[in-house]
């Protein structure tokens, strides 16, 4: 996702609109333009300026004004906080993301309670649109794998068998394999019966490409992107011979890049099946 100026919609630019400026400042400083505006603008609320406040962030730049004030060609993203028809119109050619919540003036009781909760929400929000920005290049999936523990592996095959409207590929007395070529999903259940699992075959997450150059190019892009390599690009040659990577996510969870091979390559299978890697560093 690229932008770099962003503006802010509600009503009255009173409430959530200026939460999210000054809460967008904040987060991006002065690589992103940010700005907020209403249709019926009034003034900045008392309680946003206390909630603001309780985070450490300056209130006295924040004053509120008419969306029609808003040049046009000024703006990358808008995002509007309001609810439906109720939002003003802007016009221009920039993306918009609809991030509708109440209006903390009129829930609960406690108001500044919901003001508080607006500011916590707004600034999640905020940290998730600052981590996609100027994404890297992504890669070209042809499939997603899955694989997850469930306890009852036969109660798990028919169910997922209904939900994904397939019948399993195939299935032993640990697993059950679903390939959807409708949703470019290969989904596996395991049975959680105790026993150790091994995770770089069995239980995690992970993504199809199409060949041995696209694993091998993944390898470099995750690396110049400082995503963690757990296992370099290699061609392994036991079990499900494949070429592939292993990453890391931010959570920790193991995430399998890979390709199948080709009748070709996998003639070159060497006799002693040891893996071959497909990069130096």
């Amino acid at each position: 996702m690229t932008f770099d100026s962003i503006l802010f919609l509600c009503v009255a630019n009173s409430a959530r609109s200026q939460l999210a400026e000054a809460l967008a400042r904040a987060q991006f400083g002065d690589n992103v333009r940010v700005q907020s505006a209403g249709s019926l603008p009034t003034r900045v609320h008392p309680l946003v300026q206390t909630a603001l406040a309780e985070v450490n962030l300056d209130t006295s730049g924040l004053h509120s004004k008419h969306v029609d004030t808003i040049d046009p060609t000024s703006v990358d993203l808008v995002i509007t906080l309001c609810a439906g028809a109720q939002c003003p119109v802007f016009l221009g050619d920039a993306r918009r993301l609809d991030w509708a919540m109440p209006d903390p003036d009129h829930t609960g009781t406690d108001r500044l309670q919901s003001f508080r909760h607006t500011r916590d929400v707004i600034a999640q929000r905020l940290r998730v649109l600052a981590a996609l920005r100027h994404t890297p290049k992504p890669l070209a999936p042809i499939e997603f794998h899955a694989s997850v523990r469930v306890p009852d592996i036969a109660q798990a095959a028919r169910f997922y068998s209904w939900l994904l409207g397939v019948e399993p590929k195939e299935w032993t007395h640990r697993y059950v394999t679903f390939v959807s070529e409708a949703l470019r999903t290969n989904f596996v259940v395991l049975v959680d019966d105790g026993k150790a699992l091994h995770q770089d075959t069995l239980y995690h997450l992970g993504i199809e490409l199409p060949d041995r150059a696209a694993v091998i190019d993944a390898h470099h892009r995750a690396r110049a992107a400082g995503w963690p390599i757990h296992k370099p690009a290699r061609t392994t040659w036991r079990g499900t011979p494949l070429h592939e990577l292993w990453l890391k996510d931010p959570g920790g969870n193991l995430i399998e890049v890979y390709a199948r091979l080709t009748a070709s390559e996998l003639a070159q299978m060497p006799a002693d099946k040891a893996p071959w890697f497909l990069v130096r560093e």
